[in-house]
Order: C-alpha cells, then sequence, then structure tokens
C-alpha cells in the first residue's frame, strides 16, 4: 500500500534527470502571441494606416459622411486646427472634426 503512494508521490518526476529545454517551453507560448499578433494586430494597423491617408487626402469638394451620420460636402479646411467645413444642405455649413470622417462618398 505504501509503494503505491510512494509511486504516485514520484510520478511527475523524471527518472533520467532530463528536463526539456527553455525554448521548447516557450514555444507555445511565443506561437500564441505570434497568431494573436497576426489575426487581431496587423489588420487593426492596415485599418487605422487607410483610414488615416483617407483623412489626408481630403480636399474641398469630396462628399463624405461622418461618423454621426452627417452627409455633406466640404467646402473648407482649416488644417492647423484640423476641422473641416461642411455643407449638409443649401447654406447650412457644420464644422466638424476630420477624425469624424468616416468615408468619402465620391471622388472628384
Amino acid at each position: 500500500m505504501f509503494g503505491i503512494s510512494e509511486a504516485f508521490a514520484m510520478g511527475g518526476q523524471s527518472t533520467d534527470g532530463s528536463q526539456p529545454g527553455f525554448l521548447v517551453q516557450i514555444f507555445p507560448l511565443l506561437l500564441m502571441v505570434i497568431v494573436v499578433y497576426l489575426l487581431i494586430f496587423r489588420p487593426q494597423i492596415k485599418k487605422q494606416k487607410a483610414q488615416q491617408a483617407m483623412i489626408d487626402a481630403l480636399t474641398k469638394g469630396d462628399k463624405i459622411v461622418t461618423s454621426g451620420g452627417i452627409h455633406g460636402t466640404i467646402v473648407g479646411i482649416k488644417e492647423e486646427a484640423g476641422i473641416l467645413v461642411v455643407q449638409v444642405a443649401k447654406e447650412v455649413r457644420v464644422e466638424v472634426s476630420k477624425g469624424s470622417v468616416s468615408r468619402v462618398l465620391e471622388e472628384k
């Protein structure tokens, strides 16, 4: 009876004294980090770069949609403040932040 208890107590220990190397132990963790980067972070970074390029390319006359759903045409740009003057109806103009532009409807 005591022999079985001792065998289970020693079951987790290696009898030959060899242990797997550090790289073998950490490899699954490194693999998971790489997969998360490739599947989650990289597409998000590409999307942010495309959004920033679209915002940088805005000019007068572009028809846009803001993140709030406002449709309008850019009639002025205040570069130093990062603000666009958008005409939403005849003689109705609003100022919106460049960052609030979600998409460009048509190119000039």
